[in-house]
């Protein structure tokens, strides 16, 4: 991948509902968040991530209709026959498109809940579905263990489409461990992960990196700590703060700084972006052509925290 934006991804979690747990939604978005304008907003950022040269664009069942303005995007643009789409399976957006709603999505990695909601999936995205994740693999969920869904997964692999686990929490590494010894008729199942990794959460490091040795395609999410490491979205933590005042130092937005070094690893095939607007994205993209600045990935590193302590602070995180 010569261009740098090439491995660059754009996901849709952020822009394709109402509610998400990113810092500063309210200025990003404003009140009005019907489907109409979102769908709008959505065409505009991938209008604008195809024309920087991104070419991986990532959905999910839970990410309120953002199969659905997807689907609707690709049948404008016949044009469009050179980007690859990833799915998830194994949350259900149940928020109504409410603010306010209790509960945003429902989690449920049964076999019924995959083959339920790949039906939906094909049916929106059909044949140009290439990479299927389990949507937050966990050792706890049982996924990782239950032959019947890794024997229906086994399916769409034998028919080309890539699949894999997307992982969460303290113990990422621990999922993606287990994913790799998962075969099925003698062969790999899960060769693709889609992680967390940030200078804040950098503990899945080692298990990606052993992911990629062995052939996989590892994809890196939420590298600006869900705003946590975006210019304005710090939330006065320790890490946050050293974090922008690093990017103060090195001279570079902070945003630029997180997908630089991201893209620095050498185990990272993609670093998803997830902006809600057009210039968001632009300044993230900006950070491809950033080369980290001598000594400040050792700085960087100086930033991470417990595991726990992160995903804690990540779990309190209100919807948006």
């Amino acid at each position: 991948m010569s261009d740098p934006a090439a491995r660059l991804g754009l996901g849709l979690a952020a822009i394709a509902r109402p509610a998400y747990i990113t810092s500063g939604r309210s200025g990003d978005l404003g009140d009005e968040r019907g489907v109409g304008t979102l769908r709008a907003r959505t065409r505009e950022l991938l209008d604008a991530g195809y024309a920087a040269g991104i070419r991986y664009l990532d959905v999910a069942r839970s990410y309120g209709r953002a199969e659905e303005f997807l689907a609707g995007w690709l049948a404008d643009h016949p044009e469009v026959d050179d980007v690859e789409i990833g799915s998830k399976w194994g949350y259900r957006y149940v928020g109504g498109w409410r603010m306010d709603a209790a509960t945003h999505e429902i989690k449920d990695h049964s076999l019924q809940a995959f083959t339920e909601q790949y039906a939906l999936t094909h049916e929106l995205i059909g044949d140009r579905l290439a990479v299927y994740h389990v949507h937050s693999a966990t050792v706890d969920t049982g996924v990782l263990d239950d032959a019947r869904v890794h024997r229906a997964m086994a399916h769409l692999r034998d028919e080309g489409i890539r699949v894999g686990i997307s992982t969460s929490g303290p113990a990422q590494g621990d999922a993606v461990r287990r994913a790799l010894e998962v075969r099925v008729d003698g062969e790999p199942l899960f060769t693709s992960f889609q992680s967390t990794w940030n200078p804040l959460e950098p503990s899945a490091g080692p298990a990606l990196a052993e992911a990629a040795d062995a052939g996989a395609r590892v994809i890196v999410k939420e590298v600006f700590a869900n705003g946590r490491l975006a210019p304005g979205g710090g939330d006065g933590t320790d890490g946050a703060r050293a974090a922008a005042d690093l990017a103060e130092r090195a001279g570079v937005p902070l945003d630029r700084l997180a997908v630089a070094a991201a893209l620095a690893r050498p185990w990272a095939r993609r670093v998803l972006l997830g902006p809600v607007s057009v210039a968001q994205l632009a300044s993230n993209v900006a950070g491809a052509e950033l080369v980290l600045p001598s000594g400040v990935d050792d700085e960087l590193a100086a930033l991470a925290e417990p595991p726990e302590r992160y995903w804690a602070t990540r779990s309190a995180r209100s919807w948006s």
